[in-house]
């Protein structure tokens, strides 16, 4: 249990401006959903389909925007705020136990020559480190994993079980989740004879990204494959050779990204979508789910649609389509 005075500093820590008559002393267990958190936990609204259950919320406590305070029941203290779903995506980190290494090394593990370990690196049973790896402080590398030859790992990055990682750089405090394979050899061959092209580069995964489980990011043929910093990519995506992606971008499962495309900051693109390669995206773009980006796309486009379009003629299109049905 957490008396909410620490809960209060942790949001001013934040910079998350609130207003309450919640006691400091009161304890709080936890967070939950609106349907479901009880008398000891906090909840969040943000979505008008619930707002039936604030009538009959049961939580102690509610981060909710002004105008919807009053529909809360007298059980429930609100906690008003400007953006309770970045609220919650805040205490949401603030009651998950973290994981931090535990600084053993499995004596069921292959290390080859010329590997560099730093302090307080934690690397799990059945692990192959190859050649000219250097792993920094504080770094958690699960079971089965196979790392180099030719990679960084720095501080505070965790790293999943069955993670093939190679010809890479993955920078501070990144999460690399199961099955994901980064710096492999990318999908390149002369067309007539079929003969293979081969890969020179590396990946370079900036600070605070996630990489989801079973995703692909292929190594350059020259130069790097770059991830921006602050980037999340679902699980099941495949990022082709030399992409280079901004910062802050999301990425839904199952994209797929061919190579040498160039995409710019705080992309969002939805889930089974495609974007072709050599092109250029620009920053703020959103690309709706299953969509299939064929042209360059200006800063700020919202596109939908196969070929991808601007998702208000996409709209247009598919209400005439219905009309002649």
């Amino acid at each position: 249990m957490i008396n909410f005075s620490n809960i209060k500093d942790f949001l001013n820590k934040n910079l998350i401006n609130f207003s309450t008559t919640l006691d400091d002393n009161f304890e709080i267990k936890g967070i939950n959903s609106i349907i479901k958190a009880n008398k000891y936990e906090i909840c969040f609204y943000t979505d008008k389909k619930y707002f039936s259950e604030l009538s009959s919320i049961k939580a102690a406590a509610c981060f909710i925007d002004k105008n919807s305070a009053k529909y809360l029941n007298n059980n429930c203290t609100p906690i008003i705020v400007e953006n309770p779903y970045l609220c919650f995506a805040h205490l949401s980190n603030y009651f998950m136990k973290n994981i931090f290494s535990n600084g053993i090394i499995s004596k069921y593990i292959n290390l080859s020559n010329n590997v560099k370990l730093d302090k307080n690196v934690q690397i799990d049973s059945f692990c192959n480190i190859y050649e000219n790896t250097y792993i920094k402080n504080n770094v958690i590398i699960g079971s089965n994993s196979s790392i180099g030859p030719n990679v960084i790992i720095d501080e505070h990055t965790r790293i999943g079980p069955n993670v093939s990682i190679s010809n890479s750089h993955i920078h501070n405090s990144c999460l690399i989740k199961s099955g994901a394979v980064i710096g492999g050899k990318g999908f390149g061959f002369e067309e007539n004879s079929k003969i293979p092209i081969q890969h020179f580069g590396n990946v370079i995964i900036n600070s605070n990204c996630s990489i989801g489980s079973n995703t692909t990011i292929d190594r350059a043929v020259f130069d790097s494959t770059i991830i921006g910093e602050n980037s999340h990519i679902d699980n099941l995506v495949q990022i082709a050779h030399n992409v280079i992606i901004g910062r802050h971008a999301i990425i839904a499962a199952q994209v797929g990204i061919a190579g040498s495309s160039t995409i710019g900051d705080n992309i969002k693109i939805g889930g089974q979508s495609g974007i072709s390669g050599h092109l250029k995206i620009g920053k703020n773009v959103i690309v709706a789910a299953k969509s299939g980006v064929t042209k360059n796309l200006e800063d700020n486009s919202i596109v939908a649609g196969f070929p991808a379009i601007d998702i208000n003629k996409w709209k247009l299109n598919i209400i005439k389509l219905n009309k002649l049905k």
